[in-house]
C-alpha cells in the first residue's frame, strides 16, 4: 500500500532537477539530501501480496507520468510494489519519486559487442550541440575507449565549426582509489584522466569542450556500476558494458522522449557535487527528437524483426564519397566502411549506422554470412575462435542494431539501487530488487532471465516457487563467468553450483518448468567457458510473460543485488518484447545448444563431455581461496562486472 506521505512526495512538483535549474551552483548532492532527507539505513524485504486490489493499482497509476496511457495491470502491479521501497526512503532508487514513472521510445536496441556499442555512442556524443553525460563501471584504455575519444575530439572540432558556446562533459567512473574511503566522489584532475590507465584528451585536445571527471565509489563494497549516456537531455543510452576490451555481447537500448528527464534526474544525483560549470539544458526538458519513434523510415526502409532478410540494410548504397546530391544511376553494390578508430565514419542517423554494421555480419568479398559473424566477434575479443555452427538461414541472421518500427510512447519506469558500501547482505530494499521479485511472482506463464551470473540469495527461492506453479522459467546464464569471484564468503556460488541446486531442489515432474541455458555464441555450437576469453555474454535482462521488460546494468548476483548502485528500466509493452526476445534468438544460439541436463543441471555435449574448462557444482572445502584471487582480479578492473 502507498503511503499518503510518499503519494505527497510522488506528486510534488519538486525534483532534485528543478531545484538545481533553479541554483545550478548548488551541488546536485546537497539539494537532494534537504529535499528528501538522509539516507536511511537498510531495511529489510517487505512481503509481497499475491494480488493487488484496483484501490492500490488506481493509486499506483496516479504515481507516475505516463503520457496518457494507462499501463497494464502487470506492470502497475510490479510497480506499486517497487514504490514501497521509497517508504521513509525517498531516493532508494537515485531518482526524484517525481520522475521514477515516465514514458518514451525505443528506436533502437543493440545486441552486439562492446565496439558495436561504443560506436552508437560516438555517434551520438559527436551529434551533440549542448551536453553529454557519460556513466560507466570501468574505463580501461583500449579501441573501444578511443573510439569514445575520438567523438569527444571530433565534437570538439564541430563545436569548434558552429562558433557557440562550448560543448559541456561530465564523466563519471568507478576506478577504486584511498581517498574514497573520505570522500566517494573524487574529481579527477586532467594530469590524472589524460594519462595511464584511462587517457582521455586533455583539454588542450579539445579545447571547445569544458569536460570535468568523477571517480565515484562507496568503501568498500559500493561499486558504482551504472552505465548510461545522456545526450543534450534528448537522448539516452543504457548499456550493459563497460568501456574496455573484452569478448562480451552486451545489450544497449536507446531511449527517447520524456523518460530521459528521469535518466538526467539521476545523473545529477550521482553526480553529486557542484557543477563546473552546469549543464547548459538543466533549464529544456526532454522531448521526441527527430529520431524517436523509428528511424528506420529515414532512409526509405522499413525493417521489422522475422520479415525477411536484412541485407537489404547493405544493398544499393552509393559508396562513402558518393554525393547523395548527385546519386548515380545504377549505384554500385557496395559494403559500408567499417567505423575504426584508424578510419571514422560517422554518420548522420542510426538507420545509417545500422546498415553500416550489419554489412560487417552479412556475405561479401568471399566470406560466407557465418565467417563474418565470427570475425565480427573476434575482433571484439582480439580472438583467433574458429567457426563451429552451420550457415544460418535467411530469416534468422544476426542483426547488432535492431531498429524499432514506428510506436507510441509506452510506460516505462526506472527501478534502480544506491550503493551500500558495508560488507553485510541488509541492503536488500531497494526499487529495482522489488521490480525483479515482484514481476517473478506475479508471472502468469513465462519468465526470462539473460545475466552473466545467477546466485542471489532473495532469487532462487522466487525462480523456484515459479517453477513450482507451473511458470516457465527460462534462464541464460555465461558458463564459467567470475566463477573465482562468487566463491567468496556470502557471494552465493559460482552459475555451476547454483544450477545444480535448483533442479535437484526441484521435484522430477516440476523440472520440466525449469529450463537453464549456457551461452552459445551465434557462431559455436557449444557453450565456452568464459575463462577462455573467446566468446561470452554480460547481458542483464527479464521479461515477463512477453509483456514486462526489465532492462539495465543489474546482474542477478549478490553484489549487484545487495552493493552495488545500478540503474534499470521496467518497460511496459508486448510489442518491445517480442522483438527483444526474437532479437536475442538471431543474436546468440544459445537457445538451440546451450540447456543443461534436468537431471543435475550440468550441460554435456552428445557424446557426454562437459563444457571444457568447467569448475563443475562440487568445488571442493576451499572454494574461499579461490574467491580470494577472483576478488583481487575485480579490484584490477579483469574480474567480472
Amino acid at each position: 500500500m502507498i503511503s499518503d506521505a510518499l503519494y505527497q512526495v510522488i506528486n510534488s512538483p519538486a525534483t532534485v532537477t528543478s531545484l538545481v535549474a533553479e541554483s545550478p551552483t548548488e551541488p546536485p548532492g546537497k539539494i537532494a539530501e534537504q529535499l528528501y532527507g538522509e539516507e536511511e539505513q537498510p531495511k529489510p524485504l517487505p512481503e509481497l501480496q499475491d494480488h493487488v486490489g484496483e484501490e492500490d493499482l488506481q493509486k499506483a497509476y496516479e504515481c507516475g507520468r505516463w503520457g496518457g496511457k494507462r499501463p497494464s495491470d502487470l506492470f502497475l502491479t510490479v510497480y506499486h510494489d517497487v514504490l514501497s521501497a521509497l517508504e521513509g526512503d525517498p531516493l532508494a532508487g537515485m531518482v526524484s519519486p517525481p520522475l521514477m514513472g515516465s514514458c518514451g521510445v525505443l528506436p533502437l536496441t543493440i545486441i552486439s559487442t562492446v565496439p558495436d556499442i561504443a560506436r552508437h555512442m560516438a555517434n551520438c556524443i559527436v551529434r551533440a550541440t549542448s551536453d553529454v553525460y557519460f556513466a560507466t563501471n570501468f574505463w580501461a584504455y583500449g579501441g573501444n575507449t578511443v573510439l569514445i575519444a575520438n567523438a569527444l575530439r571530433e565534437l570538439s572540432r564541430r563545436a569548434g565549426e558552429r562558433g557557440k558556446e562550448k560543448v559541456v562533459v561530465k564523466i563519471i567512473y568507478d576506478r577504486g582509489n584511498m581517498k574514497q574511503l573520505f570522500d566517494n566522489h573524487q574529481i579527477v584532475p586532467p594530469s590524472s584522466y589524460a594519462t595511464g590507465a584511462v587517457q582521455l584528451p586533455s583539454p588542450e585536445d579539445i579545447p571547445n569542450i569544458d569536460m570535468q571527471v568523477i571517480n565515484f565509489h562507496r568503501p568498500l563494497l559500493g561499486t558504482f556500476h551504472s552505465k548510461y549516456v545522456v545526450i543534450d537531455r534528448r537522448i539516452a543510452l543504457l548499456t550493459s558494458c563497460n568501456i574496455m576490451e573484452i569478448d562480451n555481447i552486451e545489450m544497449m537500448c536507446h531511449f527517447e522522449g520524456q523518460i530521459v528527464d528521469s535518466f538526467y534526474d539521476m545523473a545529477l544525483i550521482s553526480w553529486h557535487k557542484a557543477l563546473e560549470p552546469p549543464l547548459p539544458t538543466l533549464g529544456r526538458p526532454a522531448t521526441v527528437g527527430e529520431l524517436g519513434g523509428g528511424a528506420g523510415a529515414q532512409l526509405g526502409f522499413y525493417h521489422n524483426l522475422g520479415r525477411g532478410p536484412t541485407e537489404e540494410l547493405v544493398v544499393n548504397r552509393t559508396s562513402d564519397a558518393a554525393s547523395p546530391s548527385s546519386p548515380s544511376a545504377t549505384p554500385p553494390l557496395v559494403m559500408l566502411s567499417e567505423h575504426t578508430i584508424q578510419n571514422p565514419n560517422y554518420d548522420p542517423d542510426i538507420a545509417s549506422e545500422a546498415a553500416r554494421v550489419q554489412a560487417r555480419v552479412s556475405p561479401s568479398n568471399g566470406w560466407s554470412r557465418m565467417a563474418a559473424v565470427t570475425k565480427h566477434l573476434n575482433a571484439a575479443g582480439h580472438t583467433t575462435t574458429k567457426t563451429t555452427s552451420p550457415e544460418c538461414v535467411l530469416g534468422e541472421e544476426m542483426i547488432p542494431y535492431v531498429l524499432h518500427p514506428p510506436h507510441e510512447p509506452f510506460p516505462i519506469a526506472m527501478v534502480c539501487r544506491r550503493p551500500y558500501g558495508a560488507p553485510t547482505n541488509t541492503c536488500v530494499c531497494t526499487p529495482q530488487n522489488l521490480s525483479w521479485l515482484s514481476g517473478i511472482l506475479h508471472a502468469k506463464n513465462r519468465i526470462f532471465i539473460q545475466s552473466p551470473t545467477m546466485n542471489a540469495e532473495p532469487l532462487i527461492p522466487a525462480l523456484l516457487d515459479a517453477a513450482r506453479r507451473g511458470v516457465e522459467v527460462r534462464c541464460y546464464l555465461t558458463q564459467g563467468y567470475n566463477d573465482a569471484g562468487e566463491l567468496l564468503p556470502m557471494q552465493g556460488g559460482n552459475n555451476e553450483m547454483v544450477v545444480h541446486r535448483m533442479y535437484t531442489s526441484l521435484e522430477l515432474a516440476q523440472r520440466k518448468n525449469l529450463h537453464v541455458h549456457y551461452y552459445v555464441a551465434k557462431d559455436q555450437v557449444r557453450p565456452i567457458n568464459a575463462k577462455f576469453k573467446q566468446r561470452a555474454s554480460h547481458i542483464k535482462l527479464l521479461i515477463i510473460d512477453s509483456a514486462l521488460a526489465i532492462q539495465g546494468s543489474g546482474n542477478q548476483d549478490t553484489q549487484s543485488w545487495f552493493h552495488s548502485q545500478e540503474i534499470n528500466v521496467m518497460l511496459d509493452s508486448p510489442f518491445i518484447c517480442a522483438q527483444l526476445e526474437d532479437a536475442l534468438q538471431r543474436n546468440q544460439n544459445t537457445g538451440k545448444y546451450g540447456e543443461v541436463s534436468e537431471k543435475d543441471g550440468v550441460w554435456r555435449d552428445d557424446r557426454g563431455n562437459e563444457v571444457e574448462g568447467a569448475m563443475g557444482w562440487d568445488v571442493g572445502r576451499f572454494a574461499w581461496a579461490k574467491g580470494l584471487v577472483g576478488a583481487v582480479q575485480r579490484v584490477r578492473g579483469v574480474g567480472g562486472f
